[in-house]
């Protein structure tokens, strides 16, 4: 196992030096050297228009002065050169401050160098790893929220087998894909993510018409009707809500995601049985042996495949193991892209079992059924190690245990302290995220230093 440890450099900054300005790539250099530039051309043509004035004026001693003409003309035009520049470079700057303060709504910026720090952290967002996650549910906003500190280069791959709820509704009565899914990542990837999450999320109260939906399902529902297509209608949902990102379906067929279910009997005997249904499955009350997806042979969406072979980082998971992973991993080319690709494939593990679905599952367990279904395409773990009790813990919560000290692993094990400290059954996004980046460095590097090393 690996435990957690801390990267230098892997944080968000905080403060920085005036210099960092002068990092390269940043396209701040070339505007600052074009308004010294003008300002000089400018200059010279108001002193070519008054050098034939000069001759002919007198110029009044206080003038003089003020002007260094006591000085010899050298001299005085580097010093005036030097002030007007040093002038016009801190008027741009304050300039500068008063309207991304304005913009920000913040009145003036706390700290002028707050802007080039802003600056600097874009930089490093725009050109930071490529990264496709892969899941759904209530696991993949999470991860996106702490990912997006970190670059803007994501791709989250969702699935497209939800029927329950809201979802199924439009589902069932308007022949779309299930949005809710979308509708979560979307609000976990905007700029906009205080109100417009809560708008996204806000859920209409029961009772005919719209009761039981969510604004957002229904938001992004129109937009594909009015777009035409419903990939289309999240693309124009996303740059409506600034999302840093994309947010593409593992297939746009109308598939079904299916289970074979064991039960035990009173007598010892099993029961097996057969469940149709996203929705059904947690509620069947066996033991999941298998699933698969109606039609097996569905496409992929051409370009979720196009992103996770161009992708520098893979991450599956964390949210349901069953119903919300596995639907994007059994569409047969998304699983050989993952394995053809070039990134670092890593698989998050859940904090803690879901009922229905993982119960008294271990890593291994995640593990052994990861592989009975999506092949090798994942033979690298994060787990959580920190196991706490929790104040109010929902029913039925049971931890995702780690391996036995002496349990010979066919994967590679991370791990780190990943809980919420609030809700410790679920993941804390920044600690997922720091980790996460830091594991890719690691395996990056040691990919650098053994070319043929797989992913």
């Amino acid at each position: 196992m690996y435990p957690l440890r801390t990267l230098p450099g892997s944080g968000r900054p905080d403060r920085l030096r005036w210099w960092t300005i002068l990092r390269p790539g940043l396209s701040v250099k070339r505007w600052l050297l074009l308004m010294i530039i003008s300002a000089l051309v400018a200059g010279f043509g108001f002193a070519t228009i008054l050098r034939d004035f000069g001759h002919t004026l007198s110029t009044p001693p206080l003038l003089t002065t003020v002007l260094l003409g006591f000085l010899p003309n050298w001299l005085r035009g580097l010093i005036l050169l030097s002030l007007g520049l040093v002038a016009l470079l801190w008027g741009v700057w304050q300039w500068n401050r008063n309207v991304a303060g304005a913009m920000l709504d913040q009145g003036r910026l706390p700290d002028s160098m707050e802007m080039f720090t802003a600056i600097v952290q874009r930089h490093k967002q725009r050109t930071g790893p490529k990264i496709v996650a892969i899941g759904g549910g209530t696991g993949m906003p999470n991860l996106l929220r702490g990912l997006r500190q970190y670059t803007d280069n994501i791709t989250a791959v969702v699935t497209v087998a939800d029927d329950g709820g809201s979802s199924g509704r439009l589902r069932r009565q308007m022949g779309v894909l299930p949005p809710g899914d979308f509708r979560n990542n979307i609000a976990a990837l905007s700029d906009a993510e205080g109100l417009m999450g809560q708008l996204l999320q806000y859920r209409f109260a029961d009772g005919d018409g719209l009761g039981g939906h969510n604004f957002g399902n229904i938001f992004i529902t129109t937009m594909a009707a009015i777009t035409g297509s419903f990939e289309k209608g999240i693309a124009e949902s996303s740059r409506v809500l600034a999302v840093r990102g994309r947010i593409l379906p593992s297939t746009l067929e109308n598939v079904m995601l299916c289970a074979e279910i064991r039960r035990t009997r009173e007598d010892g005997s099993e029961e097996w049985t057969y469940v149709r249904g996203e929705s059904r499955i947690p509620e069947s009350g066996g033991q999941i042996v298998r699933v698969h997806l109606e039609p097996e042979n569905a496409r992929a969406y051409p370009e979720t495949i196009r992103a996770i072979l161009n992708a520098d980082l893979i991450v599956a998971g964390p949210g349901s193991f069953f119903t919300s992973l596995m639907p994007n991993l059994l569409v047969p080319t998304i699983q050989q892209a993952i394995c053809a690709s070039r990134a670092i494939r890593l698989f998050v593990c859940n904090v803690a079992t879901q009922p229905g679905e993982t119960d008294h599952f271990s890593v291994s367990d995640h593990m052994r059924f990861l592989r009975l279904h999506a092949g090798s395409a994942f033979t690298t773990v994060l787990a959580n190690d920190r196991f706490t009790p929790c104040k109010e813990p929902p029913n039925s919560l049971e931890w995702v245990t780690l391996p036995n000290p002496d349990e010979e692993l066919d994967y590679r094990l991370f791990t780190a302290d990943l809980i919420d400290e609030e809700r410790p059954w679920r993941h804390d996004p920044q600690k997922l995220a720091a980790r996460i980046m830091e594991i890719y460095q690691i395996l990056h590097q040691e990919a650098a230093e053994r070319p043929n090393l797989p992913a």
